[in-house]
């Protein structure tokens, strides 16, 4: 008997981890990795300076905040999913106007 109880608690706890999977949203995961790279070379090559990177690093912030209501309720529905793919693509406008805008940091001396 008690090898049944310990064969069944088994095959419980194994079968628990994929009852609880959170909604997955590898395609906004990656674009928002790449955005933040973009930031980064941003700041490291003075495309972008400490005011426009601090807007940008905001902005990506909030679209995380927006996936993570998405999450909430345990399912990203496809409306969700479109908003959440058309902010990402105005924040991915916005890193390449900043980085490509007349300003630059000044060099140093």
């Amino acid at each position: 008997m008690f090898k049944k109880f310990a064969a069944a608690a088994l095959m419980l706890a194994l079968a628990a981890p994929a009852f609880a999977q959170e909604p997955q949203t590898p395609g906004l995961d990656k674009r928002q990795a790449n955005m933040e790279k973009r930031i980064e070379q941003g700041k490291q090559s003075g495309q972008l300076n400490a005011k426009e990177a601090a807007r940008l690093e905001k902005k990506q912030a909030k679209l995380k905040a927006a996936e993570e209501r998405a999450k909430a309720d345990g399912q990203v529905t496809p409306q969700e999913r479109k908003k959440l793919d058309r902010k990402a693509d105005t924040l991915s406008k916005k890193i390449y106007r900043e980085k490509h805008d007349k300003q630059a940091v000044p060099a140093q001396q």
